[in-house]
C-alpha cells in the first residue's frame, strides 16, 4: 500500500475548508434573502443549495485522487 500523498493531504483539507465555508454562505443567504421570499422559492433554493457543493467536492476529490505516475 502506498503512502498517502501530500495531494490527498491539500485535497482534504481543501474539500473541508470549502465545505464549511460553503455552508456558512448558503445558510447566510438562505437566513436573510431566500426566507422573506415565497414557499416556492424557499424550496428550490434549498433543493438547489443541498446539492450544489457536490460538483465542486467531485472536482477536488477527482483532483487530490490523481496519481502522478
Amino acid at each position: 500500500m502506498a503512502a498517502p500523498s501530500a495531494r490527498r493531504l491539500v485535497g482534504s483539507l481543501g474539500l473541508l475548508i470549502f465545505v464549511i465555508i460553503y455552508t456558512l454562505v448558503a445558510m447566510w443567504f438562505g437566513a436573510t434573502v431566500v426566507n422573506a421570499q415565497g414557499k416556492w422559492i424557499q424550496l428550490i433554493y434549498y433543493v438547489i443549495a443541498g446539492l450544489a457543493w457536490a460538483v465542486p467536492a467531485y472536482a477536488i476529490i477527482l483532483w487530490s485522487s490523481k496519481s502522478r505516475n
